[in-house]
């Protein structure tokens, strides 16, 4: 449903005629985030720089039950920051400000714009780092990580970003601004931070952010192990979890994402693998020193290959530089893909390898891994041709099916990328129907009309109640475009 001149007009009377796109072509850019299977395209975009700003386009749209999506970088890959029922998209780019960093606190506060390795790059020369780096931490920003909770290759010592965020400003659905935790740790209530943080947009908008700064380690060593096998690689993993260590980060790849990734840069994995293990260690340095010899001596038993230690900054750069870049080097396999974030207890490592093998032969699909092998947070690429509809349908069948061996291993939909559109229909697969309405009702506490961010997080189902019901608004006769 178009929106009425008199509530584009008050958009722009909010954030000025260049803080509103209105134009089709404009409107395209934000019409999908990085999983372009879902589209849908806002019927405007407002760019805020102030949380003012944000506060009276939600209470506009709240008066005449428009919907809102937020956006922050568009980097998610859940069909989150998209508009399928058209409204109002909030682009959180331009407030992208360093409002403060407290380094006697150990903390900063920031703007939802602003991209997460920025503020790393900000506080380096003084010694300290932001923990939370998913892959695509060079250009997400740091409210996305913070709507869909975002892990990432060094979430398995640090944890994801729950476990960093202090405090935020959140407008809600009633167009409020509200403060949920701060400086100080053990606040007293409830811990709304952490019902917030992970919320994707269904609750507010995320204004303003405090989190956690960590001191730099100061030693770092990175392996790269290869194996003949991937179940031997697994196997690794455990066996290093077992020996009392807890890398920084323990990441694997299969041998076809080991071919497109050497074929797409100079990361130089070795050819002849079926399986790599990325092991990073960090900490005091005569601990890490005996923990990579360790975990060296580990992959050895298991059957490695090879086991290489990187020599300098350098080299330590260029074996990360493959990992983060994976999903991108998947293009030289195959036009398209689905990529997934199902969770397994680590034990179940080597089982839901072999299943995603057979899966892939089901189904008659090229399956490409790599993964945060030490949490058992599996990305599985499923590669298909969307030229060929067929083709397309096999792989949603093969995906379907690889989120139900999860969870019936134990497992979970999502470790780090969020629920979004795209998996909100799997919830009912882990959660009871008295779940699902408890969240519901949540939802509504902070969003009492359900404009925000409409059709995500949770199911179309019964125990979710109805929904989003869009209202025509009340306009004179003529007045829609």
């Amino acid at each position: 449903m178009p929106l009425s001149r008199t509530l584009l007009a008050d958009l722009e009377r909010i954030v000025g005629a260049g803080g509103l796109v209105r134009s089709y072509e404009g409107r395209l850019v934000y019409e999908s985030d990085m999983h372009t299977f879902y589209k849908g395209a806002p019927d405007v975009v407002a760019l805020p720089t102030r949380t003012d700003q944000v506060v009276a386009i939600v209470r506009l749209c709240r008066a005449e039950r428009v919907p809102i999506v937020p956006r922050g970088s568009g980097t998610g890959l859940i069909g989150g920051a998209m508009a399928p029922q058209g409204g109002v998209m909030i682009g959180l780019n331009r407030m992208d400000k360093i409002l403060e960093i407290d380094l006697p606190n150990r903390c900063a506060t920031v703007q939802p714009g602003l991209i997460n390795l920025f503020l790393t790059q900000a506080v380096a020369n003084s010694g300290y780092f932001f923990a939370p780096d998913p892959s695509s931490q060079m250009v997400s920003s740091i409210g996305g990580n913070v709507s869909t909770n975002a892990g990432g290759p060094h979430c398995l010592k640090y944890g994801i970003t729950t476990n960093h965020v202090l405090g935020l400003e959140l407008v809600t659905g009633t167009g409020e601004a509200v403060r949920l935790g701060g400086k100080v740790v053990d606040r007293p209530g409830y811990d709304l931070t952490g019902i917030a943080v992970g919320s994707e947009g269904t609750f507010g908008i995320v204004t303003a952010v405090t989190v956690r700064l960590l001191h730099a380690p100061e030693a770092v060593r990175t392996i790269l192990a290869s194996f003949v096998a991937i179940e031997d690689a697994s196997e690794a993993v455990s066996a290093i979890i077992a020996a009392g260590m807890i890398p920084a980060a323990l990441e694997m790849l299969d041998e076809m994402m080991i071919r497109a990734i050497n074929e797409g840069s100079n990361a130089g994995y070795p050819k002849d693998a079926a399986a790599v293990l990325l092991i990073e260690l960090d900490g005091p340095l005569a601990e890490v020193m005996a923990q990579s010899e360790r975990a060296a001596q580990i992959c050895w038993e298991r059957g490695a290959l090879e086991v290489r230690v990187a020599r300098d900054d350098a080299e330590r750069a260029l074996l990360w530089k493959g990992r983060k870049e994976a999903a991108g080097a998947v293009g030289r396999l195959a036009p398209t893909y689905l990529l997934q974030d199902a969770v397994v207890p680590r034990s179940k490592l080597p089982t839901i390898m072999r299943e995603l093998i057979a899966i892939g032969a089901r189904h008659r699909v090229r399956i490409a891994n790599v993964f945060h092998a030490g949490d058992g947070n599996l990305h599985p690429l499923i590669l298909y041709d969307d030229r060929d509809p067929e083709e397309l349908e096999r792989a949603k069948a093969a995906n379907e099916e690889l989120l139900n061996a999860c969870i019936a291993m134990g497992g979970t939909v999502t470790g780090e990328h969020g629920v979004g559109l795209d998996k909100a229909k799997n919830l009912p697969l882990q959660y009871a129907d008295a779940d699902l309405n408890f969240m519901y009702r949540l939802r509504r506490a902070f969003d009492p009309e359900t404009i925000m961010n409409p059709g995500k997080l949770l199911p179309s189902h019964p125990a979710c109640g109805e929904g989003f019901r869009p209202a025509r608004p009340r306009v004179p006769d003529g007045a829609w475009i």
